[in-house]
């Protein structure tokens, strides 16, 4: 759905990961994955394409930050080149995507090197970090096909 919107062309994909709920009660475990794109929108224009992707699948927000719940389809920026941004509606770097280990496994498949600009660290260094903690949720790698399965 991305890669036939004007000015994004899609350009890597990582492997989907089944991931155990994070910060809500759910039977259902999540699949992630992490792509990389290169635009022409600015990042507040690409937010808004990824929100209405979002919606034409069927996704509907709750009215706060903390409203976790179960969704088809759920887009975050995560990262936008070296920019550091906070506007209303949004930031990046993603503000707990250090602290994520399911969006930490599938940005390391494809982006070890990438530098946070905030942390001044790579993403494979915040990986390994993140992996020592005890109490890490479980994440696991699985095929595209696999993925579908509770």
């Amino acid at each position: 759905m991305l890669g036939i919107r004007p000015g994004i062309h899609p350009k890597t994909l990582s492997s989907p990961y089944r991931t155990e709920p994070v910060g809500m009660a759910s039977k259902l475990w999540f699949i992630n994955a992490v792509g990389s794109l290169q635009t022409i929108l600015e990042p507040e224009e690409l937010l808004q394409v990824l929100l209405e992707v979002e919606n034409s699948f069927g996704r509907t927000r709750g009215s706060g930050n903390s409203d976790y719940q179960d969704r088809i389809l759920d887009f975050d920026l995560l990262l936008y080149d070296n920019e550091i941004i906070e506007t209303d509606d949004l930031i990046v770097p993603h503000p707990e995507l250090h602290h994520r280990l399911f969006v930490l496994y599938p940005l390391n498949e494809i982006a070890p090197d990438c530098i946070h600009p905030v942390l001044q660290r790579t993403v494979g260094e915040l990986f390994v970090d993140l992996t020592k903690l005890p109490m890490t949720p479980h994440v696991g790698k699985v095929g595209w096909l696999d993925g579908i399965k509770d």
